[in-house]
């Protein structure tokens, strides 16, 4: 008989039980950490003094910070389950406000109808840093949604709670340039989500020459932590690409001749904060900033990057039957199948009016089920009061760029006596407010029929 082997086998066997005791006791003890956390939430909500509560809510934020992925989502799960409205409270507000209704019955009703996470969430915000970290939280929170929908309460909680305070009137522009703490730099680096930055040359020659500016947007309660931020180029006309504007050497544009202010690059910085509305204008504000210190500049644009034409345009080639495409069309662009196409110019040229007339329809016509255009980028500028000016084909063949637009790229025109004629008649219609040059690429059989995305 093998007893080494045995000996071996019994050791084994005594290994696993021993990790098996160990998973089982991190599972209670995650359960009953996150069970602590929940009860002293309970305690902050039942306090009544401020300097207690600031105490209490910072020890909260630390212990939470200190959770795994387990025991975060068990917290999720009893903010969801324990710290929702409370019925009693409705029901008892109801029957106040039906025997008598009065502004204060009403009131009464309002915050009995309030979920208790928001008044949570409101307590945890007095603590030291609390902003920032009810940030990350939602950021985590972000990362379970997707499977599960018994959570999206709280996510719609944030969301209402940080629209109220990230409101435009709070926020602070800055210039950024190389003078800015480096701390601030390493973000810019860090958070550019259009045109990557590959390094601190790359980020000094966008923010440094006398034709390159950068501003970002500050919150109060977020020390030294962009939201947004916004690389200008100055040039003398509109761009109709990226790759100059990009380019690692290039000729400096003089003060008196730069007229035209590009917005290339706008990113936004804050996972937790997606979603969120910081008000429309904060492009109208760049644009007056810029305004003041280049007063010779007649023109404001973007240059922006397409987020989903190439999925879009997928999904009508394969259509039985496509309102923006006619069967020559889908003829024609059976060449975007072929490798590296762009690279050919014969194939290029042959693409360009198909793929014009295609865009101008993506752009003007396609519309989500909320009535809204596809793209996230047309919404933010058009939200914000611009024009949809021009459609620059292959303006980034960049590998991203090809994956997700075929190259296009559009400019924006901001106009400061239009923007709010355009944001209202965005608001109210959805209406996309075009250039004539981008009208007329729309078939005018189909001008006038939507399309849902």
């Amino acid at each position: 008989m093998n007893t080494s082997f045995f000996g071996e086998l019994l050791q084994t066997i005594s290994d696993r039980g021993r990790a098996l005791l160990a998973r089982g006791d991190r599972r209670t003890d995650a359960s009953a950490r996150s069970e602590s956390l929940v009860e002293l939430c309970e305690d902050l909500l039942s306090g009544r003094g401020e300097a207690s509560g600031v105490a209490l809510a910072r020890e909260i934020l630390g212990r939470y910070a200190e959770l795994t992925t387990g025991p975060r989502i068990a917290f999720f799960e009893a903010l969801a389950r324990r710290f929702g409205t409370d019925p009693a409270r409705v029901d008892k507000a109801i029957a106040a406000w039906q025997a008598k209704p009065s502004d204060a019955t009403a009131a009464d009703l309002h915050v009995a109808s309030e979920p208790r996470r928001q008044e949570l969430f409101r307590r945890l915000n007095l603590a030291p840093g609390g902003t920032a970290s009810l940030v990350r939280m939602r950021e985590q929170l972000m990362d379970v949604l997707a499977h599960r929908d018994d959570l999206k309460s709280i996510d719609e909680d944030f969301v209402h709670l940080f629209t109220s305070w990230f409101n435009r009137g709070f926020l602070v522009l800055r210039h950024i340039d190389w003078s800015t703490p480096a701390l601030i730099l390493e973000k810019i680096i860090r958070y550019e989500a259009v045109h990557e930055i590959h390094d601190w040359e790359d980020l000094r020659r966008r923010i440094d020459p006398p034709d390159r500016r950068c501003y970002a947007f500050f919150h109060p309660a977020l020390n030294d932590e962009p939201l947004i931020f916004v690389e200008v180029a100055l040039t003398r006309e509109i761009p109709p690409g990226i790759g100059p504007i990009l380019a690692t050497t290039r000729e400096t544009v003089e003060p008196d001749k730069m007229r035209t202010a590009v917005f290339y690059s706008i990113s936004n910085c804050q996972r937790g904060l997606a979603g969120v509305s910081f008000g429309n204008f904060l492009i109208k504000q760049v644009v007056e900033e810029v305004s003041r210190e280049m007063p010779k500049l007649n023109t404001f644009v973007t240059l922006s990057p397409v987020t989903s034409f190439a999925s879009w345009l997928k999904r009508e080639r394969a259509a039985e039957s496509s309102i923006a495409l006619s069967e020559a069309d889908k003829t024609a662009l059976a060449a975007l199948d072929t490798p590296g196409w762009w690279q050919d110019a014969e194939k290029a040229e042959a693409l360009k009016e198909p793929m014009m007339r295609a865009a101008a329809y993506y752009y003007v016509r396609a519309k989500n089920g909320r009535g809204a255009p596809l793209d996230a980028v047309a919404r933010f500028h058009l939200g914000n009061g611009a024009r949809l000016e021009r459609i620059n084909y292959l303006a980034d063949t960049s590998d991203k760029a090809m994956k997700q637009a075929h190259g296009f790229m559009v400019n924006y025109l901001y106009v400061l006596d239009d923007i709010e004629k355009n944001h209202e008649a965005y608001a109210e219609g959805r209406t996309v407010v075009a250039s004539n040059q981008v009208q007329r690429l729309v078939r005018p059989s189909l001008e006038l029929v939507p399309v849902a995305g």
